[in-house]
């Protein structure tokens, strides 16, 4: 019994410090063996100069989500995105820490135009990256990817955050559009009678 307990002893700081380390990866977000689950994902179109281009993303909509990021990945699809959702329009800050491969790191105002593009961020640096202006979102893509596509400030970020999705757009009744048509057709096309009532008078005249 005596030796025994003697291991358990000795066994114990180790089995505290597993049991520490399970305890923080479960609250700490951006613990490598951290769980943390992102919505999506969802379609996100980039209305740009050079037409639209579309990326498919994960939604960073918690703390946990937003403390994460794209931390550990080893890779990223030219198609890919994480689109991070601030909640409230504020001035906000990136990093790279623990980030292993380079991104580009789209900021995103309120109304879904692009506010400002940090191209290519250097991995695992711990420089903060600042938006300069109060933005609701940040989108992350593979590094490059923004000049390989055409994207810059002032496009338009497409997705329901931003009310821009195109399921958003308002819809033209059908009574409305018909209204519309025909009175298009009567701008371009007077009525007969009123036409040949007018050569009849200018005749006259």
């Amino acid at each position: 019994m005596t030796i025994q307990r003697f291991i358990l002893s000795a066994a114990a700081p180790f089995l505290a410090l597993v049991l520490f380390a399970a305890a923080h990866a479960q609250t700490d977000p951006t613990a490598p063996d951290a769980v943390v689950e992102y919505g999506g994902p969802d379609p996100v179109i980039v209305e740009t100069a050079e037409g639209p281009v579309e990326f498919v993303a994960e939604i960073a909509a918690t703390d946990a989500a937003r403390a994460r990021g794209m931390m550990y990945r080893e890779s990223m699809g030219p198609n890919e995105a994480m689109l991070f959702d601030f909640e409230v329009v504020q001035p906000v800050a990136i990093w790279m820490a623990n980030t292993l491969i380079p991104l580009d790191i789209i900021f995103i105002r309120e109304d879904g135009t692009i506010a400002k593009i940090v191209a290519n961020a250097q991995p695992l640096s711990r420089r903060s990256l600042p938006s300069d202006f109060p933005v609701l979102a940040v989108l992350e893509i593979a590094g490059g990817r923004s000049a390989e596509t055409g994207i810059a400030p002032g496009d338009l970020v497409r997705h329901a955050l931003f009310g821009t999705d195109m399921a958003d757009e308002p819809m033209v009744d059908a009574d409305d559009a018909d209204a519309g048509e025909q009175a298009a057709e009567d701008a371009v096309e007077p009525d007969a009678e009123d036409a040949d009532g007018g050569t009849e008078e200018a005749a006259e005249e």
